[in-house]
Parts: structure tokens; C-alpha cells; sequence
């Protein structure tokens, strides 16, 4: 493409729709394709944050998330976000039209609704994509309006409008490329590891979560004798977890720290085994890595979709998962330890999970970007 593309983003809210739009435009970028780029969201959503950090020309506009079975409290929000939603769809046409996109790409949240009806108002072809296993609200709505669906999952077809079926095309989700390149010799260095007993990789997300904290918490005491344990609990949570009474002479196999960063990479790489949430980004990365993981999904969530994710893995043998909405230690524990003990079930199990996987989901959601792409 010699002329140049010009390219207009929706989606946020979370990580796990602001990340993959993010990713797939550092892929246009890879392919060094002269492009121009324009990202609509909310002004209090992670994606002004992440478009102020790189650069990236940002225009807010007011949404409205519809709440399909909201409680009292959120009665009046919701009957405020209806008439909020009218407002969004205008500010969005008016962005659009005045950029005038030779494509959209839309990567979910409720943001993402104002600017796929804008496309369609203004003729400009939209390309959806879907991170879950089941597809949202919104991007139900969005597949009846766009060109081309990008699926993360084979499975979510059957979710779609059937008029939509024939515009989908799996994709996968994409991934930020640098976890493919983790180093295990630097994780064991930096927290000090050993090499006798196998790693384990706790994280509930960058703030932590009570639920998978207090898990972990509790079953410690039972777990270090076989395995050595780095977990992220979240800043909030970093006193009370170095405060967890442990064995003396097994203490020093457990690792909390408050956050993980740049090292994630690494610490997947070396990993044996992963407790985590099953988010749809979280997902992605376990399969892409390939690596056997036990999932405490959050319950609930719109749509039930950590729980599908989960569900999808087991069926897959790439996890096992605490599917019940109250799980005990006990539970986590029985999932555990036939891991801990069989090198062969979490080598098995990590190849169900990389058969997943789609380590070239950026560039597949690109080069759907590129061929959509309405010509000059």
C-alpha cells in the first residue's frame, strides 16, 4: 500500500480491549506501512491513558453501557446511560466524518457501539474484532454493521448473528509480541529460584484479587514443600501477603510482589505452572506461550465469559479450572498437586494449550485491516 492508510481505532475500557488494538497497530507499524491514526474512547478509560503514553492522537466521546439485569442501585444509571448513548453516536459521527477512515477497526467495550454506527452512517468498512470465547453485547450489535469479523476463538461462531457468519474469519487475539521472547535463566536469577522443585506463576491481574489471594494464602503452607511460588497480589495486598505465616525452612519459596512488569516475559517463560484469572487477553497469552494453567475465573462477569474461556481450556485438556462460584483451597489444592507431581501432565497440557494458541494473531488481524480497507 503506497498511499497512506489511514486508520481509526475503537475500543477500551479494560486491558483485554485496549491491548489487542494497540498490538495490531505496532504490527501495521512492523510492516512499515505509511498510515495515519486516529483512536476514539472514553476519557476515563484505560485507552486515554495507553494513547497519551504512546503517542497517539486520541478524541473522547460519552457512552452508555447497558446493564441487562441491573439491581436498584444501578436502575438510574442506566436509564441515564440511555439517553447518553444518542449524545455518543453524534460525537462519533462527527469524528468519523471528519477524519473520514479508510478503515475502522473496532476491538470491543461499549465505546466501540457509537463508532461502528458511525462507520455504517458515513460508508467507511469496519472491521470487528471479538476477544472471548462467547461475543458480547456490543459486539453483537457491531457484527450486523461490520465488513469483516475477527474472531479470537473458532468456537465463538456460533454466537454470532447467522447473517454475520459468512463475514467471520478467526484471526485469534493478539498478544503483545514480546512475551514470545521470555528468558527462564532471568527469572530464576532475579527472584532467586531453585531448580528442585517446579514454579509456579500466581497472578489475579495488576491490582490482585481478594478471592485468588486469599486462596493462595490459605494452601501455602501445603504447597511449598512441593513447589516454589512467584505471585503477583497486587499493591494493595503486598503487607498482608509477606505477612502469610510459612514454614521456616520453606519461606523462601514464596515470592509475592505487588506487580509485574517488564519481566512477565521471563517469568512465563520459566513458569511450570499458571494461577490466574481467565480473561480473555490472560487466555490468549497462556495459549500463544503455551503453557498448563489452573483457572479461578471471575464470577460474575457480563455474559459469564471467564467461566466459557475456562470451560473452553478444560474441554481442550490445556487447563484445569475452579468452576463453581465459591471455590475453597481444597479445591485449588486437588488441581494442583497431580500437576506438581507429573512433568508428563504439564507437558501434555501445555501442548493442548499452544495447539490454541495463535502466536500471528496481529499480523492475521493486519493484513484483515489491509484488505479492507476502503481503496483510494
Amino acid at each position: 500500500m503506497s498511499r497512506t492508510l489511514r486508520l481509526l481505532i475503537t475500543g477500551g475500557g479494560t486491558g483485554g480491549h485496549t491491548y489487542p488494538a494497540l498490538t495490531t497497530l505496532a504490527a501495521v507499524q512492523r510492516r512499515q506501512v505509511p498510515h495515519d491514526v486516529l483512536w476514539v474512547g472514553t476519557a476515563n478509560g484505560l485507552e486515554a491513558r495507553i494513547t497519551s503514553e504512546h503517542g497517539i492522537p486520541f478524541k473522547a466521546i460519552t457512552t452508555g453501557k447497558l446493564r441487562r439485569r441491573p439491581n436498584l442501585k444501578e436502575l438510574g444509571t442506566n436509564i441515564a446511560d440511555v439517553f447518553r448513548i444518542p449524545i455518543g453516536v453524534l460525537q462519533a459521527v462527527g469524528h468519523a466524518a471528519r477524519y473520514l477512515p479508510d478503515v475502522v477497526l473496532s476491538t470491543g467495550g461499549y465505546v466501540a457501539v457509537p463508532i461502528g454506527v458511525a462507520a455504517k452512517l458515513i460508508r467507511r468498512p469496519l472491521v470487528m474484532h471479538e476477544q472471548t470465547t462467547v461475543v458480547g453485547l456490543a459486539n453483537r450489535i457491531l457484527a450486523r454493521l461490520a465488513t469483516r469479523i475477527a474472531l479470537s476463538h473458532e468456537s465463538s461462531l456460533e454466537y454470532l448473528p447467522a447473517s454475520a457468519r459468512s463475514k467471520a474469519v478467526v484471526t485469534g487475539n493478539p498478544i503483545r509480541p514480546e512475551l514470545l521472547q521470555g528468558n527462564r535463566a532471568a527469572a530464576y536469577d532475579l527472584f532467586g529460584l531453585t531448580f528442585e522443585v517446579p514454579l509456579i506463576y500466581v497472578t489475579g491481574g495488576a491490582q490482585g484479587s481478594k478471592q485468588v489471594n486469599t486462596l493462595i494464602a490459605e494452601i501455602l503452607p501445603r504447597l511449598l514443600p512441593h513447589a516454589q511460588v512467584v505471585h503477583q497480589c497486587g499493591p494493595a495486598w503486598i503487607d498482608q501477603m509477606r505477612a502469610v505465616a510459612l514454614p521456616a525452612d520453606l519461606a523462601d519459596r514464596y515470592h509475592p510482589v505487588p506487580y509485574v512488569g517488564g519481566e512477565l516475559a521471563d517469568l512465563f517463560a520459566a513458569a511450570d505452572v499458571v494461577i490466574s484469572r481467565s480473561g480473555a487477553g490472560t487466555v490468549s497469552e497462556l495459549t500463544a506461550i503455551g503453557k498448563p494453567s489452573v483457572l479461578v475465573p471471575l464470577i460474575p462477569t457480563g455474559g459469564d465469559e471467564q467461566r466459557k474461556n475456562a470451560a473452553y481450556l478444560v474441554s481442550a485438556g490445556a487447563a484445569r479450572a475452579l468452576l463453581e462460584p465459591h471455590p475453597t483451597a481444597e479445591q485449588l489444592l486437588a488441581e494442583l498437586m497431580p500437576l506438581l507431581a507429573d512433568p508428563g501432565l504439564r507437558q501434555t497440557m501445555g501442548q493442548a494449550s499452544a495447539k490454541l494458541g495463535r502466536v500471528d494473531a496481529a499480523d492475521a488481524l493486519c493484513d484483515l485491516l489491509l484488505e479492507t480497507a476502503r481503496p483510494a
